[in-house]
Order: C-alpha cells, then sequence, then structure tokens
C-alpha cells in the first residue's frame, strides 16, 4: 500500500491468485456481463477478470469484478487475502479515525498523455456495453465523478468524489442520476439555483480505495480524498483536471471533462440496479462532454449490478458500515458493531450495550437519521452486544426469542429512501421499521431470558485446535 494506479492493482490481485486473464475472443454482449455475472455466482472468492480480445474492438482491455471478493477487498485495503469479514471491519474503522489525511498533489498525470477536444465520440474512445440484457443503452457505471459546491469552489472538504450511473446518450452526450440527498445532487441545485452548469470531472479505471471511498456516506464536508488517504494510510495522489481545473485522481486511466446543464432533464435508463430490479425510465440531468484525456490502451473498468451479491456489495459493504458504526457511537458509546451490507444499507444490524428498558429502539431511531440512514436504512434491526451482526445464523437466533412483534416494532412512516428501492411509494417515500431484537432490561422485565445456554469451558480452545488440524 498505496497501490499507484488499478494497473498495479491488477498486478497485485494476479499475484495472489485473485486475477483471471481472459484472453480468448468474446462478444461485448452478453459474453462481458454474463462473465462478471457468473464470477459474482461463485462465492466469496470469486475472482477479478480481464479481457483483452472483446470483438469488434481493436486495442480494448475489459476490467470487471475487480473487488468483487472479501480476499480483493482485503488486498485493497492491503491486508492478506484470508483475512475474515468482520477483522476487515474493525481494521477500516480503526484507519477511518486517522481522517483527514492531506492529499499529494503531483504533476503530469499518465491519463494526460492522449487529448480529444473536438469530434469526441464516446462510442469510439470506449468500449461500451450493456451489463444486463434490458438496459436501455450503455452505461459508465464505476467512475469517480467530482464536482464543487459552486456556493463555495474555494473549499476542499466540499469537492465530492462519488460513483454515480452514467448512460451514454450521445458521441459527447451523458445522463446522470445524483440522488437529492447525495453531495452531487446538492451541487446541482445550488448550480441551478445560479442558473449556471455544474462543471464535472468522470475518472474512469481508478486505484481501488477511491472507488470505495467513492461509495462511503460521509458527511457534506468531509474529503473523499483524505478518506482514501486514512484508508490506504499515505497521502492520496490527486492532479488537477486540465479543462475544469477539478481535482482528480493521478492514476485513472480515463477522464472526461465537461458539465452538468443546468435545468435540462432527458429520459434516461431503463438499468438494473442493486436492487435486482430495473429502474425504469425517468427525466434526468444531463452532462455535456467537452474534454476527454486517457492512456494510450486505457483499461475500461466496469462494475456489475444486479440480483446481489455482485462486486457492489463488496465495494459498498463495509464502507458502509463503518460510518453508521462512527456516527452512532459518537452519541451512543455502547454500540458494538454494525452491519449494513445488505442492498447497500436498506437493512442494518446494530449490536449495542444498553443502558435502561427502551435504548435498543433509540438507537434505531438515530441510525434513521444518519448521512446514510436518510437515503437507505429501510430495516434497522438491533441485537444485543453478545450477538455478532455479521452471523446471521446469531441474528435470526436473536429475532426468533428475543423480539415480540407487538412491543418491538417501531414504524415510522413517509420517510425519505432512495428513488431506487423499487418499494417506495412515490419513488423516495417509504415508511421505515426498527425491530429491537436485544434482552430486555429494567424497566422493561418482561419474557424469559435470564437462563441462556452458554459455551462449554474450553470451547475457544477447541475451536483452535480443530482449526489447525484442518489446515
Amino acid at each position: 500500500m498505496p497501490y499507484a494506479d488499478l494497473r498495479e492493482f491488477l498486478r497485485a490481485l494476479e499475484k495472489a491468485g485473485q486475477l483471471l486473464r481472459i484472453t480468448d475472443e468474446v462478444m461485448p454482449e452478453p459474453d462481458l456481463g454474463a462473465a462478471a455475472r457468473a464470477a459474482n455466482n461463485l462465492g466469496d472468492r470469486s475472482p477479478a477478470l480481464l479481457f483483452d480480445n472483446i470483438h469488434g474492438y481493436r486495442d480494448a482491455t475489459v476490467a470487471l469484478n475487480v473487488i468483487g471478493s472479501w480476499p480483493n477487498h482485503a488486498l485493497m485495503m492491503g491486508l492478506p487475502a484470508d483475512t475474515p469479514v468482520k477483522e476487515q471491519f474493525f481494521a477500516f474503522a480503526e484507519r477511518y479515525r486517522a481522517f483527514p489525511v492531506a492529499p499529494e498533489r503531483r504533476g503530469a498525470a499518465p491519463w494526460q498523455e492522449v487529448g480529444v477536444r473536438h469530434g469526441i465520440n464516446l462510442f469510439e474512445l470506449l468500449p461500451l456495453f450493456r451489463l444486463n440484457r434490458h438496459d436501455g443503452g450503455f452505461y459508465i457505471d464505476k467512475a469517480c465523478v467530482v464536482t464543487r459546491d459552486p456556493d463555495d469552489p474555494g473549499d476542499f472538504g466540499r469537492q465530492n468524489v462519488g460513483i454515480y450511473r452514467l448512460q451514454v446518450k450521445g458521441p459527447d452526450v451523458l445522463g446522470i442520476q445524483p440522488v437529492p440527498q447525495h453531495d452531487a445532487g446538492l451541487h446541482l441545485r445550488l448550480a441551478e439555483e445560479r442558473g449556471e452548469n455544474l462543471p464535472i470531472a468522470i475518472a474512469v479505471g481508478t486505484e481501488p480505495v477511491i472507488g470505495v471511498v467513492a461509495g462511503m456516506p460521509l458527511a457534506y464536508d468531509q474529503s473523499e480524498y483524505e478518506m482514501a488517504g486514512a484508508i490506504q494510510g499515505a497521502p492520496y495522489s490527486i492532479t488537477a483536471a486540465p479543462l475544469t481545473g477539478l481535482d482528480v485522481p493521478w492514476g485513472a486511466e480515463v477522464v472526461l471533462e465537461g458539465e452538468v446543464l443546468a435545468g435540462r432533464r432527458e429520459l434516461e435508463g431503463p438499468f438494473g440496479e442493486f436492487t435486482g430490479h430495473y429502474t425504469g425510465g425517468r427525466r434526468l440531468p444531463v452532462v455535456k462532454i467537452h474534454q476527454v484525456s486517457m492512456r494510450p490502451r486505457p483499461i475500461f473498468e466496469q462494475l456489475y449490478l444486479g440480483m446481489p451479491w455482485t462486486e457492489l456489495d463488496h465495494m459498498v459493504g463495509i464502507n458502509t458500515c463503518v460510518p453508521l458504526y462512527e456516527q452512532l457511537k459518537a452519541d451512543f458509546p455502547e454500540i458494538e458493531a454494525v452491519n449494513a451490507m445488505y442492498t447497500h444499507g436498506l437493512v442494518a444490524i446494530i449490536s449495542t450495550r444498553r443502558r435502561y428498558g427502551g435504548f435498543a429502539k433509540a438507537v434505531g431511531l438515530r441510525a434513521l437519521t444518519t448521512p446514510h440512514g436518510l437515503a437507505y436504512c429501510k430495516v434497522v434491526i438491533v441485537v444485543d452486544e453478545t450477538v455478532d451482526p455479521f452471523n446471521l445464523p446469531q441474528v435470526m437466533w436473536a429475532l426468533s426469542t428475543k423480539f415480540h412483534p407487538g412491543r418491538d416494532t417501531v414504524r415510522v412512516p413517509g420517510l425519505s429512501v432512495t428513488p431506487l428501492d423499487p418499494g417506495s411509494e412515490p419513488p423516495g417515500v417509504t415508511d421505515k421499521l426498527i425491530l429491537d431484537a436485544t434482552t430486555p432490561v429494567a424497566p422493561d422485565v418482561r419474557g424469559h431470558h435470564g437462563h441462556q445456554v452458554h459455551d462449554p469451558a474450553e470451547t475457544a480452545r477447541w475451536e483452535a485446535f480443530l482449526k489447525e488440524r484442518i489446515a
């Protein structure tokens, strides 16, 4: 750590046996999307895929499923590939607390070698393909999108790096979906109130840490570049994009620059999303591209989305859990761990100690008002500190034996949620639930929970012994 760029990380994956190079000729559709889906179906140790023989695209290279497994996520953090998920969570949380780490500004970047300002045609410059059969067009869906607060462009912390789906609608035109709860959505609203276009830079094919951090629910004035430095344990390398001046990853493969056009909306979609459902066509903002900069033979990285689990779930699992954990723990030191890895945190599981009866319900209500909870966290399950929220059999046991449907359900109607939630009605509004599956404590003394079965003595020693013998 840190990795200089995507290429260095791919070499690290290959050395660890977590990269599969496909040299056979493949069709852009359906082979690339099908291969990514198939890799996701292989389980938690699936490799990254690298294709360099794509029919119809001379000299094109496509990377898929780059962080599509827990071994790859561990390697992204510089940890051994076999690091358990819970250990990755606490390692991520420890690094999170090192925020902020100021970035390193560097000069000319490799992606500045080739520049196109006239006659831009993304259909020729990039190896585009549909990921799922009913997508409404070609998408760029794993790019780091950079915008600034137009009211305070000098505030580095208010420059946002996010991941937003981008539909290629024309040779130099993209559709973008900046959800109102996300920073880019706020930046666009502020720009449109001023009657101005919003400058934008889009970095495709970055090293993995910034891609993971770009999907984190950080506070509005927290810099993703300063968080990337904290997570990788060294300053993150950035450089200024030549047209917009926005700060972009130094190690990117391709950088697109342009503007989100104020007041303009066009039909976008459908698109197979992380919920496992297609989103229908909607009128969304439009981006006009004015400059493309790239390496001579760039690697085009794509993110497969569909029925969980996919690469996205590995990318945004721990990076969603840790901010929720830290934000809740600041108010409630009793919090032990948070698992919000399911469908981008639409379901969150929180383990906590309790001060008094009803305490767990207060924790659940606070989770709904965190930056991520406002747009996600549709169902919050609260369990005891002795229950591992990453161990679903334990969570199901707590729900089965501790939860009283009549007394332990809190329903809050009409709250905000991502409009991508197919259950929201109208899109972006839903009721939310808190399920208190903790052991009642005084003054709540109901139930018969006083004689729980605990592990026999020496169980831990025998676990270690058996693991050693199995290995």
